[in-house]
C-alpha cells in the first residue's frame, strides 16, 4: 500500500514538474542593435504593443500593432505562431515587460527591445 502511494506521489509530481516547464517560455531582454540584427535575419513577429495613435506615429518595420491597453489583447495575441519567438516593444519598456509576461503565460517565447522604441530611435539618429 505504500509503495502504491509513493508511486502515485511521484507521478503526480512529476507531471506538475513538467507542465510547469512546458508553460515556463524564455524571455530574452535585448537592445536595439540585438533586436534589429535578429528581426532582420530571422522569420521574426515583431509586435508594437503601444496605443494605435503612437503606432501611427512611427514604429519598427514590419511591426503589427497589438495595443496592450486594449481589453481584447489576451484575444489578440492568439492569432500569433506559439512556434516562432515574439519580439516586443512598447515606448519605453514599462508596457512591453507587461505584455511579455502575458505572452510567456500564454506559452510564448518571447525577445522584448530594451528601452522601447524611444531606445530604438535614439540608436537611429
Amino acid at each position: 500500500m505504500k509503495n502504491i502511494i509513493l508511486t502515485a506521489t511521484l507521478l503526480i509530481f512529476s507531471f506538475f514538474k513538467g507542465s510547469a516547464q512546458e508553460v515556463n517560455t524564455k524571455k530574452q531582454l535585448v537592445n536595439p542593435v540585438v533586436f534589429e540584427s535578429q528581426i532582420e535575419t530571422k522569420k521574426a513577429q515583431v509586435i508594437d504593443v503601444r496605443t494605435p495613435k503612437e503606432y501611427k506615429e512611427g514604429t519598427i518595420l514590419n511591426a503589427v500593432n497589438i495595443d496592450f491597453l486594449d481589453e481584447r489583447f489576451s484575444k489578440n495575441i492568439e492569432q500569433l505562431d506559439k512556434k516562432q519567438p515574439v519580439y516586443i516593444f512598447c515606448q519605453s519598456g514599462k508596457r512591453s515587460a507587461a505584455a511579455a509576461e502575458k505572452l510567456q503565460e500564454a506559452g510564448f517565447e518571447v525577445i522584448e527591445l530594451a528601452g522601447g522604441y524611444k531606445a530604438w530611435k535614439a540608436e537611429k539618429d
